[in-house]
């Protein structure tokens, strides 16, 4: 009897060993496919939650404005495009995150300035900051705001209403190709904005190794979606890291070769 208690005890022991190493074998295999984290962004499953959106006039080159976007079209985003309230915005943080909006008849109000003939719900992507004390105080704390693109305002509101109700949510953001790379600075201060971002869109760290002497290295946060660091980064082939807001990671292996020159752009591997 004892003799078989130990076959069955070396058989678990066994058993366990080989699944802790199949597993680790698995998050290996995951990481060096950029396979970090969830398969799929829990934002798909997002709650609507109450707003109210008004608008901006502006173009490509000025909706982009607190993020660091040069031109929202240019950079993949659109004319669809929000600028957020401070409690939203926080920092930067939530620039390229996607929303879905739609207006809300008020009661009383005639529809409240709903574009009875437009869409019913638009998607927009975060790519500027609404600051306190404008807008007649919407976009002050504690209130959640959007501050739209006009385009995006009228497709799903009236030009006269000004301002309407609506009700939002967080949706995950489909981009064309992979995550962008541009590189800016000198070889004592590098920024790097980090733009088409798939999946939940918003990077909240990013991380860059080179081929050579520079290991991980965390960047900062400058401002928007740029990203800096005072590392020596010049004639080292770059990996980045960039991790989002719903805890999954990226990571592009090599994506600048050793010879890359400041204002170069290079795409890696997205989240889509």
């Amino acid at each position: 009897m004892a003799s078989s208690s130990i076959i069955t005890l070396l058989f678990l022991v066994a058993f366990a060993i080989h699944d802790a190493h199949a597993s680790v074998n698995s998050r290996n295999y995951a990481a060096h496919n950029n396979i970090v984290g969830p398969r799929r962004s829990m934002l798909a499953f997002a709650p609507w939650k109450q707003a109210h959106a008004t608008f901006y006039e502006g173009g490509s080159g000025t909706f982009g404005g607190a993020c660091g976007y040069e031109d929202v079209v240019k950079d993949g985003y659109g004319m669809d495009t929000a600028a957020l309230s401070t409690v939203m915005f926080k920092g930067g943080e939530t620039c390229g995150g996607c929303y879905e909006i739609r207006c809300v008849a008020s009661q009383g109000q005639g529809g409240g300035g709903c574009n009875q003939g437009g869409q019913s719900s638009i998607f927009v992507t975060a790519t500027n900051l609404c600051p306190p004390d404008s807008n007649g105080g919407w976009c002050n704390p504690p209130r959640e705001h959007f501050d739209l693109a006009k385009p995006a305002f009228l497709k799903i509101a009236q030009y006269k209403a000004g301002i309407v109700p609506v009700q939002y949510r967080r949706v995950p953001c489909k981009r064309q190709g992979g995550v962008r790379y541009t590189i800016t600075g000198n070889p004592y201060f590098n920024l790097v904005k980090v733009w088409n971002v798939g999946g939940a869109g918003d990077v909240v760290g990013v991380q860059v190794k080179g081929d050579d002497k520079l290991k991980w290295t965390e960047m900062k946060r400058n401002w928007g979606q740029k990203w800096e660091t005072n590392a020596m980064l010049v004639g080292e082939s770059l990996t980045f890291r960039v991790r989002a807001s719903d805890g999954r990671y990226s990571t592009s292996w090599h994506v600048a070769p050793k010879n890359w020159q400041f204002g170069q752009t290079f795409e890696g591997k997205n989240f889509n």
